[in-house]
């Protein structure tokens, strides 16, 4: 055990020697394993929450192939995007993450940017789990457990929940951050165990003979009852819709990054964590809707539900069981939402600690016995719950957030893919090497793709409010003056070139 103790301080040490040459000091604790950084972002992902509730939008594109062929290629953009980010985080393992790589790879105007797009998504991330929480989830399981009828909860049943929920994720994110940690491994080990259970169970409750060419089927159900998509002629466009389960779904692995400077031996641990998220969560929720697809009785059926269909398929479950399955999602998804809020608001502190935002003095403070950052946790519970204030909150915040996060994504990897072999020399243990401008190019054509199908009609919206008005706002922002007083991260560019261990020795410490 001394051992240990021993190893842990050493690795500590180093993780603070390199954090030193990026131009930071340790504030925060390293409190977290390899295990505890990969299951915050598998956390986020979720597959039992954007798995469930975007299902529809998959089924009500294309049908079964939007599942059996489109969560595949949706899934390998997310890889592929996950191996770019992977690589820029090992060489620069800090709470900003993204924010940080645009900023010393492409600029401090592109960093800011940057900043701006993911830290917005990332409060919509928190509002839309939490909304989500509420709808369907307590409505559709806990509520009529409770003998609560469905009809008797109205936007302040709505209002009160959420905001129950937002303050004790706050709650325990500042003042019980172990407790926090452990709790976001148990969630891990939960989706993987619940997952598993409800695909078994499903499968129980099926016919005795599956059709496994419905995986493989085209139906365009666009137009249709219970279809989320106007009509649409296009075989493609069709296709490229139902990619948008995959969008919601595969989103927040940034988690990783994010929680660095809390990870013990970040520049190895961190890759991983982004990485093994995400291949994790799509091999299970692969199999998890593609046991929707084929369980259902009737798909045109199942379209026709909308979001009533999870309902349908647990009907035939015995009670006691659809019971354990709805309590155990809702824990989960509680702990989704727990997951998010600490990301946000380390990605707020980080931000804030370079001055990027109004009030940084006050946001960038952090807990003397806690070390957490307090203001920019309660900061980002605020503006999480004004988000879901609004009447059409789910489908502007779920869609919202995945174009922001994804956006947020693509602009590091495209200034890596511009710096390759210019002003970026500095790379950390997991190196692409030759493949890493290849697969930065592929990283930015399918986030942008990604992207595109989430402001496709009918989520506009998603373009005019969350885009459009991010972009034109931050405009003229930039240019009354930010430029000149935002200063951007400390790590200067002869540091930058150079290689990590010259650069630890460089700072004497």
């Amino acid at each position: 055990m001394a051992s240990d103790n021993v190893e842990g301080v050493a690795s500590g040490d180093e993780d603070a020697r390199l954090l030193a040459s990026l131009g930071y000091k340790q504030e925060l604790s390293r409190r977290m394993s390899g295990f505890s950084n990969f299951a915050i972002s598998f956390a986020i992902i979720c597959v039992l929450a954007g798995g469930v509730t975007a299902f529809p939008q998959a089924l009500g594109a294309g049908g079964g192939i939007s599942v059996g062929l489109g969560w595949p290629v949706g899934a390998l953009f997310a890889v592929v995007v996950a191996l770019a980010m992977a690589q820029i985080a090992s060489a620069y393992p800090t709470a900003g993450g993204l924010y940080h790589w645009s900023s010393i790879l492409g600029g401090k105007g592109w960093g800011w940017a940057t900043a701006w797009f993911n830290l917005i998504g990332l409060i919509f991330a928190v509002a839309s789990i939490d909304f989500g929480l509420y709808d369907p989830f307590f409505r559709s399981f806990i509520a009529p457990l409770l003998g609560v009828k469905v009809d008797a909860l109205g936007w302040g049943t709505q209002t009160t929940f959420i905001a129950v929920c937002i303050a004790t994720q706050a709650l325990l994110n500042q003042y019980a951050p172990r407790l926090t940690t452990r709790f976001t491994d148990l969630s891990g080990w939960l989706i993987f165990l619940v997952v598993v259970v409800l695909i078994a169970a499903l499968l129980w409750s099926a016919p005795a003979h599956l059709d496994f060419g419905r995986l493989f089927t085209f139906t365009n159900f666009t137009g249709k009852e219970g279809s989320p998509w106007p009509q649409d002629g296009s075989t493609v466009s069709v296709f490229l819709s139902g990619l948008l389960l995959t969008v919601y779904t595969i989103t927040g692995f940034d988690a990783s990054a994010h929680t660095a400077e809390e990870t013990h031996n970040a520049s190895h641990t961190v890759p991983k964590g982004i990485i093994t998220s995400v291949i994790w969560s799509g091999i299970f929720g692969y199999v998890l809707i593609c046991t929707f697809v084929l369980v259902m009785p009737d798909i045109a059926q199942g379209v026709k539900q909308n979001g009533d269909f999870f309902s349908a398929l647990l009907a035939p479950l015995p009670g006691w069981l659809r019971v354990a399955l709805g309590v155990a999602i809702f824990v989960i998804n509680y702990l989704c939402a727990l997951a998010a809020l600490t990301s946000t608001s380390r990605m707020m502190y980080a931000f804030a600690r370079d001055g990027g935002l109004p009030g940084s003095s006050w946001l960038r403070r952090i807990n003397p016995r806690t070390s957490t950052p307090g203001p920019g946790i309660w900061v980002t519970a605020l503006l999480a719950m004004a988000a879901t204030l609004y009447g059409d909150a789910f489908v502007v915040l779920s869609t919202g957030c995945a174009v922001l996060l994804y956006l947020s994504y693509i602009m590091p990897t495209a200034a890596g893919v511009l710096a390759e072999g210019r002003h970026w020399s500095r790379k950390g243990p997991f190196d692409l090497k030759s493949l890493s401008r290849p697969v930065g190019i592929l990283a930015v054509i399918g986030g942008a793709i990604l992207v595109f199908t989430g402001v496709r009609p009918p989520n506009e919206k998603v373009l005019y409010m969350a885009i459009g008005m991010s972009v034109i706002l931050l405009l003229l922002w930039w240019g009354a003056g930010v430029r000149n007083r935002f200063r951007g991260p400390p790590l200067s560019e002869n540091i930058a070139n150079e290689d990590p261990k010259r650069a630890i020795s460089a700072t004497g410490r």
